[in-house]
């Protein structure tokens, strides 16, 4: 059974069918990571949650995904169900004791929990390029866009900062390519046509501030059980590379603020990262490379990471070597691949005399796993058949009125709801517009240039020369003016329906003040 150093599994089967032997995952190799796979309907979900209520009760702060809603029910407390009832007779859990656990809900939408946003400077052009699918040239112009920012101090915070970024370095082409490299239009009009994509995909309710606090994440309660941050993802599955990107964003986040602590008694966090194929599918080895450093290096800040997929296989090679805690549901094996993922899944078992894994895995029941985890100094343990024990939290998904509910009594009910729009690129770049405008128009009226247009203003013909006859009409000049050509400039490097106001008022006036 569980003590204050461990999370209780189940319990392993013994060759006569019985289960006497307790599994535990060790606490203090709880951020060594983790992996929980198997086929849909094998019992992933209810091992995600049982070991959320673990890390819980032993303090530590959990961030999990929630595909199809089915893990809120862990937020209310667990009814005695005959099954429920059953299973914990088997693994001898006594007492076996309900639970609601302090949850906190969150929602890239802002439709089932709290709003989650990162600023553009903090997703950085790597996961930007990533999240928009950018080739090599144009992840180079998202290279340059941020390191312009940087120099111009132009703050990027939503997507209208970025668009009116590019519109402008895309105006400034030839003098950014002279510094930079090559900076081509249809290259920043493709980045502007895929931002267009992400902003009807619903992109603009994830960029913006208030930015998600990581602090938030990482609360415990006063009674000493850490909070458990569930994110609504069966909207964002929809968008499955706004998901992976904003799941290794936070990641990241977490990877650069928290202090390096070595090897503690217990995590700070453990962080769940369910479907996790979607951060791998079709990625780049740049992207993969930056996972797998991640994973590598945040064990020492106290985090652990739990990969939870169908399939072993979905996680490369490189990562999959990192995780030292394990949970293998049943697999099936009728096609070639299948039967590959079932080799691979029990190569990566220390083994157990007992019995075959690689048949085990194809035989097991709902709620049945094979599970090592790391035990004395760091070492697997042989690999057990167990029955995973009952959850002590609600089976399945809350009601929408409970969730309201919980959303209103949440401890940071009405910190992120309003979205705040404080100066930054697109403001800045607007108010250049406004100014060089402001200048033509005063240039002009001090008497530089002057526009004429036939039959309104100083449009006088010209004096006669003697003799009677008409002097030449002076022929129009191609050459702009200087206030022109300002105009002109500025037009087209904000290109903005608001930059256009400004432009429209402005002539406007210059015109009545001719007539």
């Amino acid at each position: 059974m569980a003590d204050d150093t461990s999370i209780f599994i189940g319990a392993s089967r013994k060759p006569d069918d019985s289960y006497q032997r307790a599994e535990n995952l060790l606490l203090q190799y709880g951020n060594r990571h983790g992996l929980v796979t198997g086929a849909t309907g094998t019992g992933k979900t209810v091992s995600l949650q049982i070991l959320a209520e673990g890390f819980s009760n032993a303090g530590v702060p959990v961030f999990c995904a929630d595909i199809k809603g089915d893990l809120s029910g862990i937020a209310m407390m667990g009814a005695a169900q005959d099954f429920l009832v059953k299973r914990a007779e088997q693994v001898k859990l006594d007492p076996y004791d309900f639970q609601e656990f302090p949850v906190i809900f969150w929602d890239l939408f802002g439709e089932q929990g709290h709003p989650i946003r990162a600023t553009v400077s903090e997703m950085g052009p790597l996961l930007l390029s990533r999240l928009m699918n950018l080739s090599e040239a144009q992840e180079g112009i998202m290279n340059i866009a941020f390191r312009i920012a940087d120099e111009e101090g132009l703050l990027l915070l939503d997507l209208k900062d970025l668009q009116a970024l590019l519109a402008n370095i895309a105006e400034r082409a030839e003098e950014i390519g002279a510094r930079y490299g090559n900076v081509t239009k249809p290259s920043v009009g493709a980045i502007q046509r895929t931002l267009l994509v992400l902003e009807q995909q619903g992109a603009t309710n994830f960029f913006g501030e208030p930015a998600l606090r990581i602090a938030d994440i990482m609360r415990t309660t006063r009674d000493g059980r850490g909070a458990i941050s569930v994110l609504a993802a069966d909207k964002l599955m929809m968008n499955p590379r706004l998901y992976a990107t904003f799941l290794l964003w936070l990641m990241s986040e977490l990877f650069e603020e928290l202090p390096e602590v070595g090897d503690p008694d217990k995590p700070k966090l453990v962080f769940f990262f369910d479907e996790a194929h979607l951060l791998f599918d079709d990625a780049p080895k740049v992207l993969i490379d930056r996972v797998e450093q991640v994973v590598r290096l945040i064990r020492s800040k106290g985090v652990g990471v739990y990969f939870v997929t169908q399939n072993p296989l979905d996680i490369p090679e490189t990562v999959l070597a990192q995780l030292g805690n394990r949970v293998q549901h049943a697999l099936r094996a009728y096609t070639p691949r299948e039967q590959k993922a079932v080799r691979t899944a029990a190569e990566t078992f220390r083994p157990n005399p007992d019995f075959d894994c690689a048949t085990v895995i194809t035989q097991l029941g709902t709620g049945e796993a094979l599970v090592s985890t790391l035990e004395a100094k760091g070492v697997p343990s042989m690999v057990q058949r167990t029955l995973v024990r009952p959850p002590s939290s609600r089976l399945g998904p809350i009601t929408p009125d409970e969730r309201r509910t919980l959303i209103t009594e949440s401890p940071v009910a009405g910190q992120y709801d309003q979205t705040v729009d404080r100066e930054s690129a697109f403001e800045m770049l607007q108010k250049k517009a406004k100014d060089a405008l402001e200048a033509a128009a005063q240039q002009q009226e001090s008497g530089g240039s002057r526009w004429t247009i036939p039959g309104f203003g100083n449009d006088d013909p010209a004096p006669q020369p003697t003799g009677g006859r008409r002097a030449p009409a002076p022929r129009a000049s191609n050459r702009q003016s200087v206030a022109e050509a300002a105009i002109k400039s500025v037009v087209r490097s904000v290109g903005t329906s608001v930059g256009r106001a400004i432009v429209r008022g402005i002539l406007g006036s210059l015109a009545r003040g001719r007539r």
